[in-house]
């Protein structure tokens, strides 16, 4: 009945989740909670310690003016669909509290409503509801001795999600083709460790002839 479970994790179903739960089995790896100070004042004190960042910005906001002849976005409803199709529905939820499986579930029944919800991209202008954060601090370590021991996560709402990978999208088709190919920003088929693997092969590559050296200068 074991080795039928283990074997249950590892089936060709395109789910990554499961096959690292069947690693988790193999290997008996058990996660230990992170302990968290059970102070009530906690979470005023982490609110003014991630809060200290954004009161030291003086600088106001500016909206750019587009050019007379852009084109406003437009979205069709296939593409709305198929963003909202792919929400993942294990992730948390936003300060506006919309699961992401229903999202996900209801899309046939949503995608008029969100494709029609497309006057801030005539305007150029966010709406406030869609631009909130939920602060969820969490530990770095078993142990937490001081503010500094909890590293802030974001939660944005999952609507506001969906239409950040619209304009993405959208971003990546006016890009030119005479692009830097270290350019890695909105770039199809470029992650976030992009940078460091093509950074980390140059310099191994380099390496590879004698009498050589390379140095790494690390920007903040």
């Amino acid at each position: 009945m074991h080795a039928q479970r283990i074997h249950g994790h590892f089936q060709d179903s395109g789910d990554s989740r499961d096959m690292w739960q069947g690693i988790q089995v193999i290997t008996n790896y058990k996660t230990t909670p992170s302990a968290c100070d059970s102070d009530a004042s906690l979470p005023d004190a982490l609110n003014d310690f991630y809060a200290q960042f954004e009161a030291q910005n003086n600088v106001a906001a500016r909206k750019t003016i587009p050019p007379p002849n852009d084109q406003v976005l437009c979205l069709s409803t296939t593409d709305v669909k198929r963003t909202l199709c792919r929400v993942n529905p294990r992730k948390s939820v936003g300060p506006d509290n919309i699961p992401g499986r229903v999202l996900r579930e209801c899309a046939e029944q949503l995608v008029e409503v969100f494709t029609d919800i497309k006057i801030f991209l005539s305007r150029a202008v966010v709406p406030t509801c869609l631009k909130t954060t939920t602060i969820v601090p969490m530990p770095k370590k078993s142990t937490v001795s001081c503010l500094n021991d909890h590293h802030p996560v974001a939660l944005t709402p999952t609507v506001m999600k969906c239409f950040e990978r619209l304009v993405m999208r959208h971003i990546k088709t006016q890009l030119p083709p005479s692009l830097d190919p270290l350019q890695f920003l909105y770039c199809p088929n470029r992650f976030m460790d992009d940078p460091i693997t093509t950074t980390l092969h140059l310099s191994l590559t380099h390496l590879d002839n004698k009498d050589t050296c390379t140095n790494a200068v690390h920007r903040l």
